[in-house]
Order: structure tokens, then sequence, then C-alpha cells
């Protein structure tokens, strides 16, 4: 994980281009819990931060990366952004929450079944989890070998890429098998069956 301090981020301080399709669905969630703290897991250059704090939400988040939190404490100056990882125990160092929002960030953590504990341990309980992830299923898989895309897809010459490829089925196995509940998906991006990302949503039970 100590590599994963190096992880860069553009000096631009605006969303990445996932939000394009990520945003109105995810803050749909987000306004429907209406939770009065939000934990954000892999908070990045803190854009997404700072737009939640301007909707008014109290804002808590981590990143391993020391350039992204450089970023982030700029960008998103009302929210408490610390360098920190899902590898630490961050349920002792910030207590609970009703909400934790994970985007784009599960595909590259080592170690998913920590990575998902630690989600569990700091929601509350009857807490919800927002994980987004780039979606793969039998389709898209083929469409993307049939398109000569698999390459690029796989981010193979990318520093502190993509290294896990998740479908509906293991997420859903990754996150119960940390104790969640139910888990919902919402497919986002194109046509579900070449969706670009989905979004689970899961309850830690009371």
């Amino acid at each position: 994980m100590a590599e994963a301090s190096t992880y860069h981020y553009n000096p631009s301080a605006a969303l990445g281009h996932h939000y394009s399709y990520l945003m109105q669905p995810v803050m749909e969630k987000v306004q429907a819990i209406k939770p009065n703290r939000i934990f954000e897991l892999g908070c990045g250059n803190g854009s997404f931060a700072a737009h939640l704090t301007d909707q008014g939400y109290e804002v808590v988040g981590v990143d391993p990366s020391r350039d992204g939190i450089e970023l982030a404490r700029a960008s998103a100056p009302k929210a408490q952004l610390e360098i920190g990882s899902a590898y630490d125990d961050l349920r002792s160092r910030y207590g609970q929450f009703p909400l934790v929002v994970s985007l784009e960030v599960v595909e590259h953590v080592y170690f998913p079944k920590q990575y998902a504990r630690t989600v569990f341990d700091l929601l509350e309980p009857g807490g919800t989890a927002i994980v987004s992830t780039p979606y793969h299923g039998y389709i898209k898989n083929v469409a993307l070998v049939i398109s000569g895309k698999m390459d690029d897809h796989f981010t193979t010459l990318w520093d502190h890429g993509h290294i896990k490829f998740w479908s509906i089925k293991t997420l859903t196995t990754l996150l119960r098998g940390a104790g969640f509940g139910e888990v919902n998906f919402q497919r986002v991006g194109r046509l579900p069956v070449l969706a670009k990302s989905m979004i689970a949503v899961a309850r830690r039970p009371l």
C-alpha cells in the first residue's frame, strides 16, 4: 500500500470523466438516505467530496495518494480529508457513519476482502454503502474482444491501475462475505449489458 502513495492525479480538481454517468444516480441515492455525515473511502483529488460539501453534507475521507490528498484539501476545504487506506483501522480513527461512499476504487485494491470489511466496519448498524466499479459481464467482455479494446480496458501500462475486474456476482459475493445483507445494483453508462460502471448499494444489518 505504500506504493499507492505515489498514485498521481490530474492537477485539475474537476470531476473525472466517469462522473458524467455516475453523479446523478449516486446523488439520488445519497439524497434518499439523507445522511448527516458521509465517509468517502478513496476520495482522490477531492472533487466528489467538494460536491458533497457544497450540497451541505459533512464529509470525512481518506486516500492513500499524497498527491491526491494535497489536491483534495485545496478543492474541498470544508471536508476532513487525510492520507489513509482501506487497510488502516479507520473505524477506530474516525468512528462510524450512516453512509460510506467509495466510487471507482475497489478495482484498484490488492486485498478486496479487507477493503470490504473496512467499508462494513465504518458503517453504523443499518448504515448504507454505495460502491461503484467498472461493470463486467459476458456480453460486454465479448464486445471488448471483438472491438479490439481489451488491451486498453485492462490498463496494463497504468501504474496502480485496475487490477480487479468485477461482475455483479463477484461483487455481491465480496460484500456479503463482509457481512452485508441485501445488495442491489444499478448499471450506468450505455445500455445495461454494455454498461460502463455498476453501482452497488449494500446495507449493514441492524
